[in-house]
């Protein structure tokens, strides 16, 4: 990224999550879990679906699944009527079980704390990690980019990328580190409220408003 362009970038960065700390003073993950291996099944479920459905899932999933164990030896096609409400829901069951065998057997039951180890389990990619990292333990090494991450980052002229790797590296140049995870949840607050995928009307949009 030319230093003008980044330049640019930042200071506009700036003035966007300014705007978005105005009108969403606390934001943060609304998945529902008690634990990091329940944090990692919400997550993956979540790909493709809305928090208020996978929390309607895991709601009933939790309770029949109380531990790593009650997945290892789940039946597929069983776990896969119990998570059909989120959608790809074959390919969500086949990475939760398998995930569930490699954390017990490769990892001893406990959700490994960096990102590249994260990254080894079945259904984990960077934006998944991401998150889980930073809700489970703190950790923080980059910046999830969700659908909301992604659009809007276009929309606001921080990036000019269209692949989620590539939007993170960009943002993870602009974006105060310290930032970096609530940077997410920001953004996810204000797709959902002021912004989603589908709004035509722009008159109520107050971030590209204060942009202007």
């Amino acid at each position: 990224m030319p230093s003008a362009v980044l330049a640019q970038r930042k200071k506009r960065v700036r003035l966007v999550i300014r705007e978005l700390k105005k009108l969403f003073p606390v934001a943060g993950i609304v998945l529902k879990f008690s634990n990091s291996w329940e944090l990692l099944v919400a997550v993956i479920l979540s790909a493709q679906c809305t928090d208020v459905m996978v929390n309607h899932v895991t709601e009933k999933l939790f309770q029949k699944y109380t531990t790593l164990d009650d997945y290892v030896n789940a039946d597929r096609a069983e776990f896969e009527r119990d998570i059909f409400k989120t959608g790809f829901y074959k390919n969500k069951a086949k990475h939760i079980l398998q995930a569930a065998k490699m954390v017990k057997e490769k990892y001893s039951g406990v959700i490994p704390r960096t990102m590249d180890t994260l990254m080894t389990i079945p259904g984990v990619g960077r934006k998944t990690a991401n998150v889980v990292l930073g809700n489970a333990y703190g950790v923080v090494e980059g910046i999830a980019v969700d659908t909301h991450v992604r659009r809007l980052s276009q929309k606001f002229g921080l990036t000019d990328n269209n692949d989620p790797k590539k939007i993170e590296q960009d943002l993870m140049q602009i974006v105060p580190k310290k930032q970096w995870f609530e940077f997410t949840y920001l953004m996810i607050e204000y797709g959902r409220k002021y912004s989603p995928a589908r709004k035509v009307h722009l008159t109520d949009d107050p971030v590209i408003l204060a942009l202007r």
